[in-house]
Order: C-alpha cells, then sequence, then structure tokens
C-alpha cells in the first residue's frame, strides 16, 4: 500500500513524457519563455514561476521535451498527493489506485500536465493544501501551518486563484466543528509565510497599476465567454468527462455526509460560488477536484469490496471511458486523424467536441480545438516574418523593428527567429514598450499599420501568412511594410495599450 503512491506518480510522468511533447510550442508556452527570459518579480498577466521555469528549460537549446517535462512533474505530484487523500480519508489500496486511475484520465487534470500554463503548479499545490487542512483538522500539530503557508505562497507565484481556494477553506472550516483548528497562532505563522512568499509580486502589481485587474476587467468586456450558472455547472461535468464525473460527485456527497471533512464539501460550494460571482473561466478551480476524486473512491472501495469482480469492473469502466477523450488532451495522433476522430464523434453523439468548453470568442473557428490549433504554425510564421526582414535594404534594416498584433505571434518571433527585433502592445509587451525604434520602418503583423489612425504615410503589403491547422485568427493574416511615420512610436505607444 505504502508504494501506491510513488507507482501513481511514476506511471503519470512517464506517461505525460512520452505524450505531452507533440505538435509544437504552444501560444502560452512561447510567451512564458520570453518572459521568463526577461526575470522580474511579475508580469502583466501572471506570476513569475511559470515564466521562470519555461525559461530554464530552453537555455542550452530549443526542446519541447524539456519543456513539458515540467507539467509532467506537477501531474506525477499530484497523483502522489491524490493517493495520500485516499488514504488520509480512510481508503485503501483499492482507494488509492482507482483514485490514480480517475486523476490520471480527469481531462482538464490531464490538459494541466500536458503543456506549460499557470495551472500546472496547481496539480500538486492544491490538493496537497487539501492535504495539510485535513491533517490539521483532525488533530496533526498546529505546526503544519506553516507548511499550509508555503502551499499557498508557491501557488500564489504561479496563479491567483488559490486566493479564492484558501479563502473557501477557511470558510468551509468556520461553517464547521473543524473552527477549533483555527485558533491557533501557528495559522497567523503561516499566514505571514504565505504572504512573504507573495508579497514581491503583490509589491510588482501595485507598482504598475494592478495591470492584472485590467487585464481581467478587459476579458469581461468582450473576450470572454461568461456563462450561466447552469451553464458553468455543465462545463464542470465537461471538462471533468461527463461520464467520469459521477466519481467525484461520489466523493462530493460523502464528504458532506462525513461530519469529519464536511468543511471539504463546503469549500467547493464556496469556490463555485466565487468563480460565478467573479465570472472565473471553468478551469479556474479545476485542481480541485483530485481532493473530491480521493474522497469519491473511499466509497467506491467499500461498494465494490462486497463482490470483487465489481472493482475489476469499475476500473475498466474508467479506462475506456477515460480514453475516449485521451485525444483532446494529449496530442497523440496526427492531426488528420484527430480531425477524423472527432468528426465520426460528433456524428455519433450529434453534439460539439471543440467547442463545448471554449471560453474565449474565436478559439473554435480553426479546424483544429483551440488547443490544438495554437500549436501550429509559429515556426513558419516567425519564418516568414524573418525572412521579410532579411530582405529589406540595409539602411533600412538597421532601423526597422517588428510590430506583432498579439504576444503569441511576438513570442513566436522573438523565440524562433532571434535576430529580429520584435514588439507589440499586448500585455507584457506592452509595458517593454518599443525601445530604441522610432517606427521609420515596421513591418507589421497581422494587423495594417494603424491605416485608421493614418499613422504611416507609405504601406505595403509583403505577404499573407497562411497554415491550414493554424487557429482562425492565426491564418490568412496580412504582413505589411509600414514608412514615413507621421509620428515617433514612443508618442503612439500610450494610445495602443491591450491588456487582454
Amino acid at each position: 500500500m505504502k508504494r501506491i503512491p510513488a507507482i501513481a506518480a511514476a506511471a503519470v510522468f512517464l506517461v505525460h513524457l512520452a505524450a505531452n511533447p507533440h505538435y509544437g510550442f504552444f501560444r502560452d508556452e512561447l510567451y512564458f519563455i520570453i518572459c521568463g527570459r526577461h526575470p522580474q518579480w511579475g508580469y502583466v498577466d501572471q506570476p513569475p514561476l511559470v515564466p521562470l521555469l519555461a525559461a530554464v528549460t530552453q537555455i542550452f537549446v530549443h526542446s519541447l521535451v524539456l519543456l513539458r517535462a515540467v507539467p509532467a512533474l506537477f501531474a506525477a505530484g499530484g497523483a502522489y498527493v491524490t493517493c495520500l487523500l485516499a488514504l488520509e480519508f480512510g481508503g485503501g489500496a483499492f482507494a488509492q489506485a482507482f483514485a490514480a486511475l480517475v486523476y490520471a484520465l480527469t481531462p482538464v487534470l490531464v490538459s494541466f500536465g500536458m503543456k506549460v500554463g499557470t495551472d500546472e503548479a496547481g496539480l500538486l499545490l492544491w490538493p496537497l493544501l487539501g492535504l495539510l487542512v485535513v491533517r490539521i483538522a483532525r488533530g496533526a500539530s498546529p505546526k503544519v501551518w506553516l507548511a499550509v503557508g508555503v502551499a499557498v505562497g508557491l501557488a500564489f507565484e504561479s496563479k491567483y486563484s488559490i486566493v479564492f481556494f484558501a479563502a473557501a477553506l477557511l470558510a468551509g472550516m468556520l461553517a464547521t466543528p473543524q473552527r477549533r483548528a483555527l485558533w491557533s497562532p501557528w495559522l497567523a505563522a503561516g499566514a505571514t509565510v504565505a504572504l512573504a512568499i507573495a508579497l514581491p509580486n503583490v509589491l510588482w502589481q501595485v507598482h504598475y497599476g494592478l495591470p492584472m485587474l485590467e487585464l481581467l476587467r478587459n476579458g469581461q468586456n468582450g473576450k470572454n465567454e461568461i456563462p450561466s450558472p447552469a451553464l458553468y455547472a455543465v462545463q464542470e461535468l465537461f471538462i471533468t468527462n461527463p461520464l467520469l464525473s459521477l466519481e467525484w460527485i461520489v466523493g462530493l456527497v460523502w464528504l458532506a455526509l462525513a461530519p469529519r471533512f464536511r468543511f471539504l464539501a463546503v469549500a467547493y460550494a464556496v469556490l463555485m460560488v466565487e468563480m460565478l460571482a467573479f465570472h472565473g473561466k471553468h478551469y479556474y478551480p479545476a485542481n480541485v477536484y483530485p481532493i473530491l476524486i480521493a474522497a469519491g473512491a473511499v466509497p467506491i472501495e467499500a461498494w465494490t469490496a462486497r463482490w470483487v469482480p465489481s472493482r475489476a469492473l469499475a476500473v475498466v469502466y474508467v479506462a475506456m471511458i477515460g480514453a475516449l477523450l485521451v485525444p483532446d488532451v494529449l496530442p497523440v495522433v496526427p492531426e488528420d486523424t484527430y480531425i477524423a476522430y472527432a468528426n465520426a464523434r460528433l456524428a455519433l453523439t450529434h453534439a460539439p467536441v471543440k467547442n463545448a468548453t471554449e471560453t474565449e470568442h474565436g478559439r473554435d473557428a480553426g479546424v483544429l480545438p483551440g488547443d490544438w490549433a495554437d500549436m501550429h504554425g509559429w515556426p513558419e510564421m516567425a519564418a516568414t516574418v524573418a525572412a521579410i526582414y532579411d530582405g529589406l535594404p540595409p539602411a533600412e534594416k538597421r532601423v526597422a523593428v517588428v510590430f506583432a498584433g498579439n504576444y503569441g505571434e511576438a513570442s513566436a518571433i522573438e523565440f524562433f527567429a532571434p535576430h529580429v527585433p520584435v514588439i507589440s502592445e499586448h500585455n507584457q509587451y506592452w509595458l517593454w514598450g518599443p525601445g530604441r525604434f522610432r517606427g521609420d520602418v515596421v513591418v507589421q503583423v497581422n494587423g495594417s499599420c494603424f491605416a485608421s489612425d493614418h499613422a504611416f504615410a507609405s504601406r505595403t503589403r509583403a505577404t499573407t501568412i497562411v497554415n491550414r491547422y493554424a487557429i482562425g485568427y492565426e491564418t490568412n493574416i496580412p504582413v505589411w511594410i509600414c514608412r514615413e511615420p507621421k509620428r515617433p512610436l514612443a508618442d503612439l505607444w500610450p494610445s495602443i495599450k491591450t491588456y487582454i
């Protein structure tokens, strides 16, 4: 029984290590790498942990394997803690193994462990936070609050949504008899540790005018889909696989009925209310599901103990149902094969696949789902733009700069064509500014030389970039050469900021 968590973690890591590094670099992965190459205490749209980890993996060579080994490690850590949670809830060997299997096949969790993103660390840190708090509530030394503080602080440096989970846990404990565990000076000490870890990033955000809050407000006004409460609940089922979600629902009910652990059920309810109130995307709270999955395995273990073959049937059911959605969350089949598979499934179920859980307008406009589409076209785009830049007359090339329409394009050019200077008005790139470039010659990607503002007296369309598999708004994009600016880029810069 003691080896099960380690075996589960090793299995999850090896599967991700083999399955993750396919298709290509994801838009956000390129952006994280570039941000991490400019070390700071924070960035416009994320804390520093993930960018720094991403950049470290690419110091010596461009490697998708090394890059995606990082989320694979976090996924393995999450599997390990899920087993420990099942044990803490009173489960035996089968409960641990079953929880690990469900965890390993839950789509949203697989996706977090597949590519670099701000949710990857939460795969480990959210369930670890749950485990530590459960142990405190069950009578462990109050000094464990110090470890809770470390977990919260590190999670904050990965993604700010940990604040909502920590608040939900606190509310759950206050609403139940477990509140007695809160009356300890060690809780204050743990909170101090969390604040100390988070403070540099908080100060960075304050120094730059809280850009993350501005970005979130802008996202709610046009970019993001804002679902109704009913649709949000349906989305939670979809991202955890409707046919697998019964397991964590069993866990939620079991927690609600267990006096010792009821605070976790209350915490989940509070977390969902928080997400709805602040218009969080459906995947924002998803790292809470390992806790519910671990809880669900305990009653299932008890029920199936009466007839041993039923355990084999449960395992087969989870394996088969989970495997159906693996091509949606692991890039393990060729693109055309995936398209055929998705279309065949659509014909059978009459339910859309690629746009069922999209959270942003336009991300389902390509032939592939948003995540898969955003792993295509970047090297080719960078090579095309580099060829245009390199083809400029020497006098123009000395003062020319590439102006990209968003951070994905800018990061791809900077990563795959590092000799090409690139700027953008999007998120962290806007904060970095136009640098030394006045705008005498601008190669603009996915724009029109600010034609509506008459910013340039001359513009020439150099080419149009097309990629069949790229996301809809990254194909058929124009590349312009803009000359004779009406005013310097530094004067234009304040008016073009795009935090979204």
